[in-house]
């Protein structure tokens, strides 16, 4: 993506360097001048970090909720599934010296863009599964941008924190 859509999508510095958070993986920058970026989000969730005093931001973009289908490939990956790749987001993002107490939480994706008739709820699963462990350990989510039928893609800042969450058609909202 180049830096006039960067510009484009709700004010985000035009000339940040964009860091990609790839399917099933996850990232934890503490580097001003970058932006993180998850793109085509259907059934997919991911969460997003800030916290504004130490500027870190973090971010996941993982694809099924629960390890417990494939134990060896949540070994092996574990941001392939929510419960595994959170724990590894949270502490990767509390090492570069996040703080609980000022996190900021986003959440973005879990559509059923395939699913139509919502046989599996995939994307509802993924959602349902963050907040799940997000409420056992006492966080907030600040926005969200969930469920629905359409893909989207995510970028964080990590000068400010802000969130846009860009939609096909040309969508495009800050959380």
């Amino acid at each position: 993506m180049a830096g006039s859509e960067l510009s484009a999508a709700a004010g985000l510095r035009c000339g940040s360097e964009l860091v990609v958070v790839d399917i099933c993986s996850y990232k934890v920058l503490d580097e001003p001048g970058k932006v993180l970026a998850s793109f085509a989000l259907g059934s997919c969730v991911a969460v997003c970090l800030y916290d504004p005093e130490v500027k870190v931001a973090g971010m996941i973009h993982y694809m099924l909720p629960e390890s417990k289908i494939d134990p060896g490939k949540a070994e092996s990956n574990p941001a392939m599934f929510g419960d595994t790749g959170l724990p590894c987001l949270f502490q990767d993002f509390y090492a570069k010296g996040g703080k609980k107490r000022r996190l900021k939480c986003y959440l973005v994706g879990g559509a059923s863009t395939i699913d139509c008739d919502g046989s599996f709820n995939v994307g509802r699963k993924n959602v349902l599964l963050a907040r799940k462990l997000f409420w056992k350990s006492g966080i907030n989510v600040e926005k969200e941008d969930t469920g629905g039928r359409i893909s989207r893609s995510v970028f964080l800042s990590v000068d400010d924190g802000r969130v846009v969450v860009k939609s096909p058609g040309g969508g495009e909202q800050v959380l």
